[in-house]
């Protein structure tokens, strides 16, 4: 089976994922079509040429001085003044770098222009196996677009990239003489370009981020794969190496989980026990708390069920719930499978 891919926006959540990627790849998991928006435009890019290695490489090495111009400010600072994420303690420091930053109109990206023309190989993008779409807005034109890159001249490919990752933030400029903002702004998750275009088996990577999705039915023949996570991916802004590198082994695990069926939500299970069996370790370790099994049957355990979020899953999913509480409380690394009776025997040592 061969599948389209589609990438959602989400700034420097995006090397999320990468580690997707990486996992697909290593599985062996055939591509021929790619949809981005924002971020995932830009990943988009690098499926498009078929070159893992660089898309690795980008994002282990990035940093908030490769998007935007920093000189003259503070990194901290000019992150939460880009996410709002500003206290009252802050504003006295913040508030010359605020007024800067209206002087100039937006952040200046020549960073980002110059890192997409260094990642983007326009001639591999033209003349790739792979069709390209991506999602942005023309503002001069007023309305949302669905780009096929494969069909753009060469020279407008890297504007397009940008226009898809142009926040609202930035500096407005023209791009190909026309005015762009993010294309998060009409679908953050751009399925319609591949549903339209008569892709059938397609991989929707989620991002936790802001955004619209385009709303539009779904064919009865389409199946839709969703590879999303339940960890804390941090800030759109936070382009910081090591935080991105997190990002991408997260995202790398997640995959594993789908592709594989490993159990849990922060932690990643391959399962060997019976649900009979988890339920006895639930019992063991929860049965304590109830006067009767019957109460903890049918009042406790589905009271701890509804807490969870897994009223629809079964024994073991609940057990499962309860290990990871109680591997978090143990400080075990999350980033990593486990056998289900090894995390068993760590949590309880």
């Amino acid at each position: 089976m061969t599948y389209a891919v589609a990438l959602e926006g989400g700034g420097a959540k995006g090397a999320y994922q990468v580690g997707v990627w990486q996992a697909l790849e290593e599985a062996g998991v055939k591509y021929n079509a790619v949809s981005g928006t924002s971020v995932g435009a830009l990943n988009g890019a690098l499926m498009t040429m078929r070159d893992l290695p660089a898309a690795i490489r980008c994002w282990s090495e990035i940093s908030l001085s490769k998007v935007i111009d920093v000189e003259g400010f503070d990194e901290d600072d000019l992150k939460k003044l880009i996410t709002g994420e500003v206290q009252a303690e802050d504003l006295t420091e913040l508030l010359p770098q605020a007024f800067g930053l209206l002087k100039n109109r937006g952040l200046d990206v020549a960073p980002l222009r110059a890192w997409v023309h260094e990642i983007a190989d326009t001639k591999k993008i033209k003349g790739s196996d792979v069709q390209f779409y991506l999602s942005t807005v023309s503002l001069t034109d007023m309305k949302g677009l669905e780009v096929h890159v494969n069909e753009l001249p060469e020279d407008q490919i890297c504007d397009m990239l940008l226009a898809s990752a142009y926040h609202p933030g930035f500096r407005l400029e023209k791009l190909g003489g026309k005015f762009y903002t993010d294309g998060g702004f009409v679908d953050s998750l751009p399925l319609h370009a591949l549903v339209e275009n008569g892709y059938k088996d397609i991989i929707a990577v989620r991002l936790p981020a802001i955004g619209w999705e385009r709303r539009f039915k779904i064919p009865d023949d389409v199946s839709i794969t969703t590879i999303q996570t339940w960890h804390e991916l941090g800030r759109a802004m936070d382009f910081d190496a090591e935080s991105c590198k997190r990002r991408m082994a997260i995202g790398y695990l997640d995959c594993k989980r789908v592709l594989y069926g490993l159990h849990g939500r922060k932690y990643y299970l391959e399962r060997t026990l019976s649900e009979r069996e988890a339920l006895e370790w639930i019992l063991d370790h929860e049965g304590g708390k109830s006067e009767t099994l019957r109460d903890c049957l049918e009042k406790d355990l589905p009271r701890t069920a509804r807490h969870l979020d897994t009223e629809d899953g079964d024994y073991y999913e609940l057990m499962t719930l309860l290990l990871e509480q109680k591997a978090e409380e143990k400080g075990l690394p999350d980033l990593k499978i486990y056998l289900d009776r090894d995390l068993i025997a760590l949590a309880e040592d």
